[in-house]
């Protein structure tokens, strides 16, 4: 009875016979505590991490290998570490199926010490399909799951830039953010469905992202709910025929059902931009329209390529209107995109990233 009460008095353990691998165990117990103002980083691994701004990170979504390291560290800071949960929407329509996944990944939690779970599934749905009441009673079941087998842990949902069946994905936004804590939005990738002309444009213009924004608040979200996610990359479009006006046509790459897509391009980390754009044809451009800076250079075969990404001035304006909003915070994809190397110019270029995603009256505290 009294290895019991020891095991129940410490589930932050899981069970008497997992080892914490921290320092001291204090480490190991979960961060419970709600924080106003989030700064939700997604991290894919290596030891970039130990390079981040931790005055200001709040919640690591570790999409690389588990990191026990990472996990001491970021609890030593006060910041919630959380897994990354996945799955074929076919393989939990079954609500034994979902229940078996849903267990499996509080397990994994509580084994690794980790604080909650960031639900990140980009399929196709179709409006009241299977598919879509299994996906909105996955992040219910979840999350249910979740606060009652390691209270105070934090369930997130990862939602397209747009809540308009962006990318066919017709999901019951309202429901879902309801029943999780935060929706992290990804407001990247805005050209993944290109209607228009087939040209290279900005990852995430500032006014179509923001538009995004007050279309998932009419939905009856609540604000607080919403994580604004901004790219730490940009992407890197071949020129089919290069315009006198600057206008990069690209190949038509279709994607669900639209013509042409960002998949004509790549995507570049932003550390690899900042090193090409000096010796590019154009340096830095900034464009009034979509508010985003871009650049152009030519390859070794001569061929015209138009970059298009976000910086600290891109990114600033869009931050502003997190608490112009009442935004719960905002995010990135992904914090290891950055050089954290010891190289003066880049240790500056990487500061002002950080800082670009705290709005002004966050900066003066």
């Amino acid at each position: 009875m009294q290895v019991f009460w020891l095991c129940f008095m410490f589930l932050t353990l899981v069970s008497c016979n997992v080892q914490c691998p921290c320092e001291t165990a204090e480490l190991c117990k979960q961060i419970t505590d709600e924080k106003d103002f989030e700064v939700y980083v997604f991290d894919v691994g290596n030891k970039a991490w130990k390079s981040y701004d931790w005055s200001k990170v709040t919640t690591v979504a570790a999409f690389g290998k588990y990191d026990p390291e990472l996990m001491c560290y970021a609890h030593s800071k006060g910041a919630r570490l959380v897994l990354k949960g996945d799955v074929p929407l076919s393989e939990i329509v079954d609500p034994a199926k979902r229940a078996a996944w849903i267990a499996e990944k509080v397990d994994l939690a509580k084994k690794q010490f980790m604080d909650g779970i960031n639900i990140d599934i980009e399929q196709e749905v179709a409006e009241s399909s299977p598919e879509y009441y299994a996906l909105t009673a996955l992040v219910k079941e979840s999350t249910e799951a979740f606060h009652r087998d390691i209270p105070g842990s934090q369930v997130s949902f990862d939602v397209a830039w747009s809540g308009k069946c962006i990318d066919k994905r017709c999901y019951d936004y309202a429901t879902i953010a309801e029943s999780c804590d935060l929706l992290f939005v990804m407001s990247y990738d805005e050209q993944s469905q290109i209607w228009g002309d087939c040209i290279a444009m900005a990852n995430a213009p500032v006014n179509q992202t923001l538009t995004a924004y007050t279309d998932y608040i009419m939905m009856k979200i609540n604000p607080k709910k919403l994580v604004m996610g901004v790219p730490w990359y940009g992407y890197d479009y071949p020129c089919l025929n290069f315009s006198q006006e600057g206008v990069c046509a690209i190949s038509k790459v279709p994607f669900r059902g639209a013509p042409c897509s960002d998949a004509a391009g790549r995507q570049v980390p932003y550390s690899t931009m900042m090193k090409q754009i000096n010796s590019s044809m154009s340096g830095r451009m900034w464009d009034e329209v979509q508010a985003a800076p871009y650049y152009n250079y030519k390859n070794k075969e001569g061929q015209v390529h138009q970059v298009w990404y976000d910086d600290p001035a891109s990114i600033s304006l869009k931050a502003a209107y997190v608490s112009t909003l009442g935004l719960r915070g905002i995010g990135m994809w992904n914090g290891n995109l950055l050089d954290y190397s010891n190289n003066p110019v880049a240790q500056q270029q990487t500061k002002d990233m950080w800082n670009a995603l705290k709005p002004n009256h966050e900066k003066e505290r």
